[in-house]
């Protein structure tokens, strides 16, 4: 989800972000931006989406598809769950509720923030954690599933640190699910109407988006993978890919989140979720 959209106005004034770029971002300016981005878009973000993704319930994309149908993460009770990226943590205390015992991380103090509120909210309690999705704070092989619905993956420089990242704190049969955006969208503008229908780059164009301020300081990062360079970083992560999920758009959902509308969903996928297997060491 990319940061056009007036939403997040407020956030790029804090910040002072007056121009786009396409140059490189190194590992630790992405960590930068995305920690002050995040903290600064913490409230807005929160007050414009947290009645859709709800105080504790699983929510994967804008398409609406629930764990609690989709069934990606298979049986959660009893088991040790990491979610990457937590944002308000409502995925980490759906799952808590689910008899999970869940850690939930992300890189913004301000979503942490409200993690920490939902939680109070919630009367569940789920430990929070502040960290990088390319560098997990945690022993290898401590958990069983490790999540994330929108989180860290498309924030890093190198998501196949991420990968191997994950790798490394999953047990041998370890689930990995994680949606993104599909990298199909990065073809076309961040427009839910007419003009988001007509391919304004390549898909091959790896070139991040970011923003900067005056000083060429990066405020806002977003990197694009393609399918197949998602599927490559897994398979060298020793990860097993068994499915790929695209949500269709359902025909009841009126709604426009950003980019996301019912013109568009209706054409093309709008998010890409990959159920992944940590494959046993041989």
């Amino acid at each position: 989800m990319t940061s056009g959209d007036a939403e997040h106005a407020s956030a790029e004034q804090l910040l002072g972000t007056v121009g786009v770029s396409t140059r490189e971002v190194s590992a630790a300016e992405s960590r930068t931006a995305s920690r002050l981005w995040w903290d600064a878009d913490a409230d807005d973000y929160q007050n414009e989406h947290g009645d859709f993704l709800g105080l504790s319930d699983f929510v994967w994309c804008p398409e609406r598809l629930r764990e609690a149908e989709a069934g990606l993460l298979g049986e959660v009770a009893g088991a040790r769950v990491l979610e990457v990226g937590c944002g308000s943590a409502s995925c980490a205390r759906w799952l808590r509720l689910q008899g999970a015992e869940v850690v939930a991380m992300d890189i913004s103090a301000g979503m942490l923030r409200h993690a920490a509120d939902g939680n109070s909210a919630g009367g569940v309690e789920v430990p929070l954690v502040q960290a990088s999705a390319d560098v997990l704070p945690f022993a290898t092989e401590s958990f069983d599933v490790a999540c994330s619905a929108f989180g860290g993956v498309p924030f890093v420089a190198d998501s196949g640190a991420v990968m191997h990242e994950v790798a490394r704190v999953l047990r041998p049969g370890g689930r990995w699910v994680f949606s993104v955006t599909h990298p199909m969208r990065w073809i076309f503008p961040d427009d839910p109407g007419p003009e988001g229908l007509t391919a304004i780059q390549s898909y091959f164009d790896r070139s991040p988006y970011v923003e900067i301020d005056e000083s060429d300081r990066a405020t806002y990062v977003e990197h694009h993978r393609t399918l197949g360079d998602y599927v490559r970083q897994l398979n060298a992560a020793g990860l097993r890919l068994v499915d790929l999920v695209e949500p269709e758009w359902p025909e009841d959902l009126t709604a426009i989140w950003g980019q996301w509308s019912p013109l568009r969903g209706r054409l093309f996928p709008g998010t890409s979720i990959f159920s992944c297997v940590l494959e046993p060491s041989t």
